[in-house]
């Protein structure tokens, strides 16, 4: 891929949050931004040069909206699969590809080829009927989380089961969806590794944060995670691993839990900017945001190492809005643009910088 000039348009499909920061990252490098989504008054459409405001199913938007744009990616996984279609037909390149979409979207297949490349999960079944749950779970140890192979995030779409009697509660809490059970995982914590890669095959990560979750929801991630450095290495040569194997452009986060001994499971990965990153821009060298477009504009990526050790809070509902007066001087607060504050929403987050690292 030849490396797109400043005053090249970048398309992005979908228009949250992480639409947004990668809207911000995108002009920030001289590149004009476009977005597509349906909402009339998206986060990422308010920051962008033009907004395509139509429905992912319709192909005449999607088709001139992509002929518009140099290059187009995309902010979540679960962009329509025709929308990705409409997008690849034109021929305006599309980062990352469908390789990454498809088993990111479908929990059984991720883990299945997470494991065909030497990346350990958890033991799971597929689970297509509530008939399914009763001996699979007796298969786990008798304990495991219900999960629906299809758009699940931020804990929904899940259902813990302890034992048989929580079975036909657990099938109508994932509302009979076609789902895996995964056997539970005794583990010491999460970590997560952000790793990018360019069209190029140059590859670079930054040092993985151990993550706390509330409710399901990431509630901070703190760097340095405090384990090992051969569990760090291992983690990131892992993620490596992943987006080589999936011809993966841009950046893609792989998240693992660590157990007691220092192996790693891994859990899932999501093939964007994470909200596990958000740090990255405050303590490092180059943030996630910027990496991800230098890497699908076919730029060199930038150095990944951390300025500063860093812990990211996440904003969420009406408990997240904050007075900007209350901030420390070390702590940054970048707020999303969402005009309505709602239980479990995501509204902002604050990155607290530590001293300047002296390694």
């Amino acid at each position: 891929m030849t490396a797109l000039p400043p005053g090249a348009v970048i398309g992005i499909l979908g228009g949250g949050q992480l639409g947004r920061m990668l809207a911000n990252a995108a002009s920030q490098l001289g590149f004009d931004v476009h977005v597509f989504c349906p909402e009339s008054d998206a986060p990422a459409a308010r920051v962008a040069m033009k907004h395509w405001q139509a429905d992912y199913s319709v192909s005449e938007a999607l088709t001139g909206f992509a002929r518009a744009c140099d290059v187009v990616t995309l902010e979540f996984e679960n962009i329509p699969v025709g929308a990705v279609e409409a997008i690849v037909a034109t021929g305006t390149p599309l980062h990352p590809g469908a390789k990454s979409l498809a088993l990111s979207q479908d929990r059984a297949d991720e883990k299945a080829f997470l494991q065909s490349i030497g990346i350990a999960t958890a033991d799971f079944r597929i689970i297509d009927a509530e008939a399914d749950i009763a001996p699979a779970l007796g298969a786990l140890g008798g304990k495991g989380v219900l999960k629906t192979r299809r758009d699940g995030y931020d804990g929904k779409g899940q259902a813990w089961l302890k034992n048989e009697a929580d079975i036909t509660v657990g099938w109508e809490t994932v509302g009979r969806a076609p789902c895996v059970l995964e056997a539970a995982i005794a583990f010491q914590c999460e970590i997560s590794v952000v790793v990018a890669r360019s069209s190029t095959g140059e590859t670079a990560s930054w040092a993985p944060p151990r993550n706390v979750h509330e409710d399901g929801i990431l509630a901070r991630s703190t760097v340095p995670s405090g384990l090992d450095q051969t569990v760090e290495s291992e983690a990131r040569r892992q993620a490596v691993m992943l987006v080589d194997a999936l011809g993966h452009v841009g950046v893609l986060t792989l998240e693992f839990f660590v157990m007691a001994d220092g192996r790693l499971i891994a859990n899932e990965f999501a093939p964007r900017v994470h909200n596990s990153g958000h740090w990255t821009p405050e303590a490092c060298q180059t943030g996630q945001f910027e990496q991800h477009i230098r890497a699908i504009a076919g730029w060199k990526l930038g150095d990944t190492h951390r300025l500063f050790d860093a812990e990211m809070i996440n904003l969420i509902g009406k408990a997240g809005l904050i007075d900007p007066s209350s901030l420390a001087a070390n702590e940054t607060l970048t707020l999303y643009g969402k005009r309505e504050a709602r239980a479990g929403r995501k509204m902002g987050h604050i990155t607290r910088r530590g001293g300047p690292r002296k390694d």
